[in-house]
């Protein structure tokens, strides 16, 4: 049994982690709605979720972390329209985008990304179980979801029915039975996106989806359920009552966990404000690595300030840490060396600003070690505590050059990744191993992922 301990939105308590098998250990992240850029605060819950994975890893044998791709909703219908173009165009677009985005942060790779499109007949299925067991009925070529069936409806957001109706700002269309009911298919007009289904044709509502994806890829209970805390109602409470009831009483998620919100200047993100930061925009201004740093200078239940100070402040800081590391390049790092002190920090419910201050002792301890052993120890210490937490991912020497790819590099790599594309579609693979070839030479890997290929600066 692990020592990791997570504070459970469910119960409202810090529990001792225990999977229900410790052979098979489940995760599930709430991910993007694929319409536009992403910007910083969409960034946390992958690198913060990303990083409990990481923990996760290397406490069991195996571990399924999903983060899903929301690719059908309203928003991506409107963009797709105002262009003329199929709602896969902008999904993939986007989709690409956010990776490249949250993986220059460093967030690490989920071992599965559901998209809702590719799970329509789960979605289905999940529709005509939860009309057959009375919890859901079709009204008007929409199925809803009939929250009086459910008793349970608003223990995890520990709100009252009357907040919960406000708080959703339902419409209370005609063929609704009760206000709070929420939809789980609804109806595509000619220039919608839609599938055939017994109730015509139509489209997922958005909470009916994660359910489907975490079910086919997860099972009917999993250990973590993970997201921000703008989604813990409705999304959450909704994912909640219709997994329940699919799946005749189960348990849902036996642990859930939230992060919290992120501000910029002390103020909330907002369109009227202006102060909506896109990550790409802020990789251009800051080192991804310090943005990386500063996201795990708070602890992930707490809000999270943005400012040019947070990030100077996270600057320097991992300059600090990077000239302890330089002080020892004379000597080769120890071997099995551990990274004891961040993990426990990290098992005390994802604790990352404990476990940074473990890092900055060992760089102190770095900076001070003299001789050859003593130096080779404290460098193996460093690295190891650096490789849990994605840090302290370059050179010394890079770092203190400030070497960042340029504009016109990434648009040379992206361009070699559309045509090493090609290539392979086109069966060419001598061109294909000449352009790996050429990355390779620049100082650059190659990433296939279920979304497609990306690059990354070794």
């Amino acid at each position: 049994m692990s020592n990791l301990r997570l504070y459970n939105t469910r119960t409202r308590t810090t529990e001792l982690f225990v999977p229900q098998d410790s052979a098979r250990v489940t995760m599930y992240c709430c991910g993007p709605t694929v319409y536009s850029f992403a910007h910083i605060g969409n960034a946390r819950p992958p690198v913060l979720f990303g990083l409990l994975a990481r923990v996760l890893k290397r406490l069991y044998p195996k571990v399924i972390y999903a983060r899903n791709i929301t690719d059908v909703d309203d928003k991506i219908n409107q963009a797709a329209i105002a262009l003329g173009v199929p709602i896969s165009v902008i999904t993939e677009r986007y989709t690409q985008a956010y990776l490249t985005d949250v993986g220059a942060v460093g967030a690490d790779l989920p071992d599965v990304q559901p998209k809702a499109t590719a799970h329509i007949a789960e979605i289905i299925e999940m529709c005509e179980s939860l009309i057959a067991s009375g919890h859901a009925y079709e009204a008007a070529g929409h199925v809803l979801f009939d929250v009086p069936s459910y008793p349970d409806y608003g223990k995890l957001s520990r709100r009252s029915l009357k907040e919960m109706i406000a708080g959703a700002r339902v419409d209370v269309a005609p063929y609704k039975k009760n206000a709070a009911d929420f939809v789980l298919w609804k109806p595509s007009t000619p220039e919608l996106p839609g599938w055939e289904s017994p109730w015509g044709r139509g489209r997922p509502g958005w909470h009916i989806e994660c359910s489907a994806m975490a079910k086919a890829h997860l099972g009917e209970t999993i250990d973590i359920h993970a997201g921000g805390n703008d989604l813990l109602f409705p999304h959450h409470e909704n994912e909640v009552a219709q997994s329940t009831c699919a799946h005749g009483g189960k348990i849902f998620a036996n642990y859930w966990l939230h992060n919290g919100m992120l501000t910029v200047d002390g103020a909330k993100m907002s369109k009227s404000l202006g102060n909506i930061h896109l990550i790409s925009d802020l990789r251009e201004k800051y080192r991804p690595e310090a943005l990386r740093y500063w996201m795990l200078s708070g602890h992930y239940r707490q809000p999270l300030d943005f400012s040019d100070a947070t990030m100077q402040q996270a600057k320097s800081t991992l300059d600090r840490v990077y000239a302890a590391l330089d002080s020892c390049k004379d000597v080769t790092a120890a071997t099995d060396v551990g990274a004891d002190a961040v993990m426990a920090a990290l098992c005390d419910d994802l604790n990352t600003p404990m476990a940074l201050a473990e890092l900055n002792a060992l760089a102190k301890d770095a900076q001070k070690a003299e001789g050859a052993q003593a130096k080779a120890l404290a460098k193996a210490r460093l690295l190891a505590a650096g490789e849990l937490l994605g840090l302290l991912q370059n050179d010394p020497q890079v770092w203190f050059q400030g070497e960042q790819q340029s504009d016109s590099d990434a648009a040379r790599f992206d361009a070699l990744i559309a045509e090493r594309e090609a290539a392979r579609t086109a069966k060419n693979y001598a061109r294909s191993d000449e352009i790996r070839k050429e990355f390779a030479d620049a100082g650059v890997v190659i990433e296939d992922t279920a979304a497609g290929a990306r690059w990354r600066r070794i």
